[in-house]
């Protein structure tokens, strides 16, 4: 009988995890083909001929090296300006005794709460008076701090023993150093985690940055290829398999980053009590 269950739970996740596949191999299928193959009825799952030429036509067909730099830069800056400010403020709100410390904590929580698109309107016209509109400060500044990232960190640092703070503290160790030497170095698994989380959300984020910018030439590489969508029409329609080609060379940093760092995900997620 247990024996039956394992054997359905199998099954069952095998069953959840070709669904989840699916979407990314037709996009890898359909990057192959020939434009005459794309919407063929029944479809095809094997091209008749492999089609490398689209990637080539992909990178031709907009200044992607440009649209990928804009978007690596603005990702790993907000991740980096994220971890400091969420390390920081997370070390307070576990380890530091202070009026207002958990109304305040809770104050950061509820913001989590808010809906990120009720915050455009707002965000827009505050860059828009600062005279950030239309650069890279406007992709990065509103988004430096993360509520998410603040409980994350703070879940974290509530692990590591306190008797190796004190005995830090006895070592004559202040708040900044106690951070360097103990909390991160303890807490490697959720930053990891937290890191891949902030890289997919951001490199992937299409809207605020197709509203904070106009120019060419601070296209990140979502608005660019919705771009590439439009460009690529004409009298036969959108060309699918080019564009599936940019979408499969778009997503490939997302999955080696995904690859290094996936050992870290589960003990990540399970010490910080995260689901």
């Amino acid at each position: 009988m247990r024996r039956l269950q394992h054997s359905v739970i199998v099954g069952f996740l095998l069953l959840i995890a070709l669904i989840m596949a699916l979407p990314f191999f037709w996009m890898l299928v359909t990057s192959l083909k020939s434009f005459d193959e794309v919407f063929v009825n029944p479809p095809q799952f094997i091209p008749a001929s492999f089609q490398w030429q689209n990637y080539a036509a992909a990178l031709h067909a907009a200044p992607f090296g440009r649209y990928f730099f804009n978007s690596v830069s603005m990702t790993v800056l907000l991740t980096v300006f994220q971890l400091v400010t969420s390390i920081l403020a997370a070390y307070a709100f576990a380890r530091m005794r202070f009026k207002g410390r958990q109304t305040m904590f809770l104050m950061v929580l509820a913001t989590m709460m808010v809906p990120i698109q009720v915050t455009f309107i707002p965000n827009f016209l505050i860059i828009n008076k600062l005279g950030l509109f239309n650069t890279y400060w406007a992709l990065i500044v509103p988004f430096c701090a993360s509520a998410f990232a603040i409980f994350m960190m703070r879940q974290a640092f509530l692990q590591v023993p306190k008797e190796l703070e004190e005995a830090a503290t006895l070592e004559g160790c202040n708040h900044l150093q106690i951070i360097r030497h103990v909390m991160i170095p303890l807490s490697t698994s959720p930053i990891l985690t937290f890191v891949l989380l902030s890289f997919i959300w951001h490199y992937n984020d299409f809207f605020w940055p197709l509203i904070a910018t106009n120019d060419e030439h601070l296209r990140t590489i979502q608005v660019g290829l919705s771009g590439m969508l439009s460009e690529e029409g004409g009298s036969q329609g959108t060309k699918w398999n080019v564009v599936m080609a940019a979408s499969s060379l778009i997503v490939s940093p997302l999955i080696v980053l995904f690859i290094f760092v996936q050992k870290n995900i589960v003990q990540g997620i399970a010490t910080t009590g995260l689901k």
